[in-house]
């Protein structure tokens, strides 16, 4: 993880211990790193409760209670999975917060409405989530690292809101 990341980490951990909240994670492409980059800090066992890697349309239907209906409407790779992500996150793992993130990182797979890229971020709760949509196709490696990053810079931005 870089230096930026670590911060930003270190950000997050010490507003979620402030406020005495949780968070866990639904993530699909980014498979398990934005879990890793929150509990590369440590005590994160007070605050991150877990995550879901629901890397199929199964798992976000079956464990996330992403509407069927909807992924065959708008595939996976749409702002209103991600949303969705964050809200069954949020109840399947009881948390106060959750951070999610869908996409295509790569090489192949994209699509000319859906390009390699394009990967759709949301953080928030039951009540309020924000979204950010990454569109730059650097190789999957960085895709990846990229996506991971915006998402924990989005869910930072999104507490210190919160908390305004």
């Amino acid at each position: 993880m870089d230096f930026e990341a670590k911060i930003t980490s270190r950000e997050i951990s010490e507003l979620l211990w402030d406020m005495e909240k949780t968070v866990g994670t639904a993530e699909s492409c980014t498979g398990g790193r934005i879990a890793e980059a929150i509990i590369a800090v440590p005590g994160a066992s007070k605050y991150f409760k877990g995550g879901i890697i629901s890397y199929t349309n199964e798992i976000k239907e079956s464990l996330l209670g992403v509407s069927h209906e909807l992924l065959e409407e708008k595939t996976a790779v749409c702002e209103e999975v991600a949303i969705a992500m964050v809200k069954g996150a949020c109840q399947t793992l009881n948390t106060d917060f959750a951070i999610s993130a869908t996409g295509i990182a790569g090489p192949s797979g994209g699509t000319k409405d859906i390009p390699v890229g394009t990967i759709w971020l949301a953080c928030g709760n039951a009540d309020k989530v924000v979204t950010l949509k990454v569109e730059e196709d650097h190789g999957r490696d960085i895709n990846l690292a990229i996506a991971t990053n915006k998402a924990m810079q989005l869910f930072l931005d999104y507490l210190k809101a919160e908390t305004e």
